[in-house]
């Protein structure tokens, strides 16, 4: 992919994860894509199960530590918060969740990475120009990983539109 002009790759998402890529296999391709000199969008998120039994921290802190090491070029990875009860059903975390949620993940790097300063955050699940206005207000959050609705035109230049209204 590198030679065919990628610049970033999409590692760990859920549909990966549900088709057996565990934290070794994760681990690998992260560790190959940054030899070969790629970013990395690098999924984590919890399941409608985890989050009902208020597993979400603990899901999501699993994810970055069996995966991520302080040897990795923190500048190379960024981090899509998705929560896999979001994806794709129009249901979306309270502003105040979402803001503590992605405040500890940014805690998490910074101690697996030994830095002052997180690699960025972006969140996806059923962002839609409906809420992503909501969004934008979010400081924490560093940007958006648009799933679904990127597949529509008018959905994704609507949600665009909406973010600098």
């Amino acid at each position: 992919i590198k030679s065919a002009g990628a610049r970033y790759t999409l590692i760990g998402h859920s549909d990966n994860r549900a088709e057996g890529d565990n934290d070794n296999i994760l681990k690998n391709k992260v560790q190959f894509a940054l030899k070969n000199k790629l970013k990395i969008i690098f999924c984590i998120g919890e399941n409608k199960i985890e989050k009902k039994n208020k597993l979400t921290f603990r899901v999501l802190k699993a994810q970055l530590s069996k995966v991520l090491e302080r040897k990795f070029d923190k500048n190379n990875i960024i981090i899509a918060y998705e929560p896999i009860w979001s994806i794709g059903t129009g249901k979306i975390p309270k502003a105040k969740e979402l803001t503590k949620t992605v405040s500890y993940i940014k805690k998490i790097l910074k101690d697996i990475f030994k830095t002052k300063i997180s690699p960025k955050v972006l969140y996806g699940g059923s962002v839609e120009s409906s809420n992503i206005a909501l969004f934008r207000t979010l400081k924490e959050i560093d940007g958006f990983l648009i799933g679904g609705a990127s597949k529509s035109s008018k959905k994704f230049i609507d949600i665009i539109k909406n973010y600098y209204r």
